[in-house]
């Protein structure tokens, strides 16, 4: 079955991207108008994080937000048979930031949210960064789809770490001077586990990890964006959050970030993934100890 559906996505690949985005523009009405996929998630998700907006502005970046969802898909399936010049004229970065630190002999993190096309630039940033390339990623239980992404995300220099097994699969490489690439707005298994702070002004747990693993090697912490220039352009950006993370006190390293994320998000809220449930956990008392933020 994975060898049918590997070729079938193969075959259609090779459609010009012209052609791949009219049948992504077919996918839209069909999810968004027939399907409805999670659209009271995603607004209501919005109406948390834009009060202040119109029910018409608010539909407007809904829309958006479905047609990336969906191209994001598409040029997802593109990467099958697209050259890597293809991929890196579209996908660019300021590389530099990064290379700099790696002159150092220091490794560091890169903290990112789901923000399109994650994609394209895991393969991207894997060419153009000096650093052995990690990313942490979070295994699909659909073992046929799993195969197939865990394919495509590992094309090029990528090394893919399992989430679930991380610290086991990153020790082969502790000796050597990597960037670890983490997806740090992933809700957190467990509330009572997480750092606890305001997200667009409400409350919500963020996982620990990005930060106790860059305070624990003290290594440098880069936050990143990725921009839609247009359609099937995008540019990485990456600024440095802090080059010594055991200066700062626990918990202020993800508060720095979540108010970065915060401001990429405002600047094109149609390129966040919406449609997660970012605030599923509600706030308890309980977890008073838990918060990093200032007033509640």
């Amino acid at each position: 079955m994975y060898h049918l559906v590997y070729g079938f996505l193969y075959l259609l690949s090779l459609l010009p991207i012209r052609m791949l985005y009219i049948l992504s523009d077919g996918f839209y009405i069909l999810t968004y108008y027939v399907i409805g996929y999670r659209k009271e998630v995603v607004m209501h998700n919005l109406g948390i994080a834009f009060p202040d907006k119109t029910k018409k502005e608010k539909i407007n970046i809904a829309r958006r937000f479905y047609h990336n969802f969906i191209d994001n898909f598409i040029e997802t399936i593109k990467m099958l048979s697209a050259s890597d010049d293809y991929i890196y004229r579209r996908f660019t970065g300021n590389w530099d930031v990064v290379n700099e630190m790696y002159k150092t002999g220091r490794s560091c993190h890169l903290l990112l949210g789901h923000t399109f096309n994650w994609e394209w630039g895991n393969h991207s940033a894997s060419a153009h960064l000096h650093y052995t390339f990690l990313v942490v990623y979070m295994p699909i239980g659909n073992t046929l789809i799993n195969r197939l992404f865990y394919k495509l995300r590992s094309k090029g220099k990528t090394v893919l770490l399992a989430a679930t097994n991380m610290r086991k699969e990153l020790m082969p490489y502790r000796r050597m001077q990597y960037a670890l690439a983490l997806a740090a707005d992933q809700n957190p298994g467990s509330a009572e586990n997480a750092y606890w702070l305001n997200f667009f002004g409400r409350p919500a747990p963020f996982v620990t990890g990005p930060e106790k693993g860059a305070r624990g090697q003290n290594f440098p912490v880069f936050f990143c964006n990725i921009e839609k220039r247009k359609r099937g352009f995008y540019h990485l950006t990456f600024s440095l959050g802090e080059e010594n993370p055991q200066q700062l006190t626990e918990g202020a390293l993800t508060v720095r970030y979540v108010r970065y994320l915060e401001e990429v998000i405002r600047k094109q809220p149609d390129m966040w993934l919406w449609s997660h449930k970012r605030w599923k956990h509600s706030w308890k008392e309980d977890y008073a100890k838990l918060w990093i933020d200032e007033g509640r």
